[in-house]
């Protein structure tokens, strides 16, 4: 199977080129964003060495259906999909932070909880909680967005104190971050899931918040299956996932964790093939659709072609 690992177009008019460990991004006239989502795969902060085939189309559909859905609740970035595998969209000046919410305690909330903690990011949380529990409310625990290294969590009153964003914009991100957290739940349920945790980023474009980046994709997104979810936590059982927490568990039972001296495992065609077709059960479970590959015989050249058509029209 063909896969894109990394792109170097040279689109018209084009006027800046970033490349992240996912996404590869050209700017256009200083004026629209070309958000190509190559099929790198990155865990534990490292890009893996092997490319999984349709990945890339995976999230970026996942998240264009998403942004479609919530677009009544906040404007977004987006201007078109020509693409199975790009988006374009506005430039927008991102906030310096992400806003990350969780309904559930799991993964990074449940490792402080359990190490003594009863507050994240200056939120407060009851005694007696098991992992996964389902929170008394849903908690926003932002991050900072780091330029280089890991992202650090923040309280609201320390984003406020520095300066990082005003106490305006924030109550708006803290508002749309429950709408759409909202709203991702409601159609998660329709799938039999449940949206555990999330995080959303935001960029202002004339005085107008919008909302940027990928949303509730299981790159950026905890899901659980609600059937049978709560007879697992009577049972103190591990709750079924849907997330790309399969792949950190297959290079943590092949000793690797990101750490200095350690070495990724041999991502074997049949270990690329199987993450492969794992993405693509992603997508049919959260979208509730049959998934249809995209012709990946010259995905350079396709992407190349549908983008300038699509530039020329903006």
């Amino acid at each position: 199977m063909k896969a894109l690992k990394e792109t170097h177009f040279n689109f018209p008019n084009q006027s800046n080129f970033y490349k992240g460990k996912v996404r590869d991004v050209y700017t256009i006239a200083d004026k629209f964003m070309v958000m190509v989502v190559s099929d790198r795969i990155s865990a534990f902060d490292v890009v893996l060495p092997e490319a999984i085939p349709f990945k890339g189309q995976v999230l970026n559909q996942i998240a264009a259906k998403f942004l479609y859905a919530t677009q009544d609740i906040v404007p977004n970035w987006v201007l078109a999909v020509p693409d199975p595998m790009v988006t374009i969209g506005r430039i927008c000046e991102p906030f310096k932070v992400e806003m990350v919410i969780r309904g559930y305690l799991a993964g990074h909330a449940w490792r402080e909880y359990s190490a003594g903690k009863r507050s994240v990011c200056g939120v407060s949380l009851p005694d007696g909680l098991k992992e996964n529990d389902k929170l008394p409310m849903p908690i926003i625990t932002p991050t900072t967005k780091a330029s280089v290294g890991h992202d650090e969590d923040i309280s609201k009153e320390d984003l406020l104190a520095k300066g990082i964003v005003s106490i305006t914009d924030y109550e708006e991100l803290e508002n749309y971050t429950h709408a759409l957290y909202q709203r991702g739940s409601e159609i998660a349920a329709k799938s039999d899931l449940i949206l555990v945790d999330t995080k959303y980023e935001f960029g202002k474009a004339d005085g107008v918040i919008y909302l940027i980046d990928e949303i509730h994709t299981p790159d950026s997104s905890r899901y659980f299956y609600a059937d049978g979810y709560q007879e697992r936590q009577n049972n103190d059982e591990p709750q079924k996932q849907l997330s790309k927490e399969f792949v950190r568990k297959w290079l943590i039972e092949n000793g690797f964790q990101g750490k200095e001296g350690q070495v990724i495992p041999d991502m074997t065609p049949e270990v690329v093939s199987s993450i492969s077709e794992r993405y693509i059960e992603l997508y049919e479970k959260i979208v509730g659709e049959k998934f249809v590959k995209s012709d990946a015989n010259a995905i350079s050249s396709r992407i190349e072609t549908n983008v300038i058509k699509t530039i020329q029209t903006l």
